[in-house]
């Protein structure tokens, strides 16, 4: 995908140009900038469109509100306002440059302008510093076009100023380049990796943010080979599996390469389509094998308990970096069952399907086939040997949709029995106990050991 000059779809959304038009009317410069134009350019989808302004923030909120624009105050220490047309909401920033950032995240001060171009010195990237207005055409003073056409991420002006300022950019100019699938600028790559320790200075949820971008492109395998320095500094854990010699025979690879690989794996085996869960977990799911190592008397290698320790590393990282439990607790069961035995049986898919269950109720079904998409790029990220089970993997699979198809019992709601049989079978007053004998009962069906019939439960329950 590479940008050409006609690649602005000609159409700025009649939202945004009715702010645009409202300031130029009332005789202020006004463009449209940042990700819209650079996705535009692109021919890519457009979502948020930002404009920029020679208007104060004050005349902004005049001039719109004349027009009857509702402007809300989100940001007027740095000039910005958020108008809202039509239920779109629309940023709309004063031109501004911006002094030191003491803190490497926030300038310490800022100053307005009237000049367009000031202000888009002041951005990361020059494939972010383009300005656009429908009659004007494209304002590109730092080449962005030029760079999106050679697919590169650039810095504007001197790369190792930009990222002493907000050391953020660091990791943005990682995911921008996973986003689109770009190469980093020879200059500013060095300045990356010089700069990554600037991330200490940056709160830990931010970095979060950043990082879940990266995975969530699903391009975490090239970017754990390219950008290694940076991803170790973003998250230490990954620093050990740098050069870790598995010591193996169904291992080609070091931790991190295999890693990497299965990473790649899990985009090929879901045609790019791989859930959060699933990448987040194939880049932690070895996260523990550095710490788990020992060698036997032979000088072979082995990681017992990795897969414990890893779904409790998997759960500090991703809680460290203020991630939402409801992906924490998820990729936390992957990486803890992506070494569980599986068989084409019905007994073996509704065990794996109570486990999933018990750790994210109502997410079994999908977290069991992410499950085997894990198992099947882990196996093929191996010794060539080990490949034969991504097959053997398939047949697994079928398995599942024939349990799921047949209304497979592996969820307390689908028990022939309810908590009311239970009291009126035991005598046993409502409370925990009424939910420890449904577990059990549960656990009997799963395991085959009892028919989900409701006769035979109550009798069960009677005899116990």
């Amino acid at each position: 995908m590479r940008a050409t000059p006609r690649g602005v779809a000609y159409g700025v959304p009649d939202y945004a140009l009715c702010a645009l038009r409202a300031l130029e009317d009332a005789g202020f410069e006004a463009w449209v900038v940042g990700g819209w134009v650079r996705d535009a350019l692109l021919g890519a989808p457009c979502h948020d469109v930002d404009i920029t302004t020679s208007a104060h923030w004050r005349e902004v909120k005049r001039v719109l509100g004349e027009k009857s624009i509702p402007v809300h105050e989100t940001g007027t220490a740095h000039g910005t306002v958020t108008a809202v047309v039509d239920g779109k909401p629309i940023e709309i920033t004063t031109y501004r440059v911006e002094g030191s950032y003491t803190d490497r995240r926030h300038p310490d001060e800022v100053t307005f302008v009237d000049d367009v171009s000031l202000d888009l010195a002041r951005r990361d990237f020059t494939i972010n510093a383009m300005a656009y207005h429908p009659e004007r055409g494209l304002l590109d003073p730092f080449d962005g076009l030029a760079d999106l056409g050679s697919g590169l991420i650039r810095a504007v002006g001197t790369p190792e100023l930009r990222f002493n300022e907000d050391a953020l950019r660091v990791l943005r100019a990682v995911r921008f380049a996973c986003r689109l699938g770009f190469e980093v600028e020879a200059s500013t790559q060095e300045a990356l990796v010089r700069c990554a320790d600037g991330l200490e200075d940056i709160a830990l949820e931010r970095i979060g943010q950043e990082v879940d971008g990266i995975v969530r492109t699903g391009r975490m395998g090239w970017a754990l080979m390219a950008e290694t320095k940076v991803l170790v500094r973003a998250v230490p854990e990954v620093g050990p599996m740098v050069g870790f010699d598995q010591r193996s025979p169904y291992h080609a690879f070091d931790v991190l390469e295999h890693t990497s690989r299965v990473c790649r794996a899990v985009e090929e085996f879901t045609g790019g389509a791989a859930s959060p869960e699933l990448r987040w977990a194939a880049f932690l799911h070895d996260v523990a094998k550095p710490v788990t190592f020992t060698q036997d008397e032979t000088g072979r290698g082995h990681f017992f308990g990795h897969p414990k320790v890893g779904a409790r590393m998997s759960e500090m990282v991703m809680r460290r970096l203020a991630l939402p439990h409801d992906l924490v607790a998820p990729v936390r069961t992957l990486v803890r069952l992506h070494d569980h035995v599986v068989r084409p049986t019905p007994r073996s898919m509704r065990r794996t399907l109570l486990k999933f269950e018990g750790a994210c109720p109502g997410r079994a079904a999908s977290l069991a086939f992410a499950l085997l998409d894990l198992k099947r790029a882990d196996a093929v990220s191996k010794m060539p040997m080990c490949a034969d089970y991504a097959v053997e993997i398939d047949g697994v699979e079928r398995a599942l949709r024939r349990e799921l198809a047949s209304g497979c019992v592996y969820r307390m709601r689908d028990l022939a029995v309810s908590g009311s049989d239970v009291i009126e079978a035991t005598g046993i007053k409502p409370g925990p106990g009424v939910g420890l004998i449904l577990k059990g009962l549960l656990s009997a069906v799963v395991n085959g050991e009892l028919p989900n019939d409701r006769r035979t439960l109550i009798e069960s329950m009677r005899i116990q």
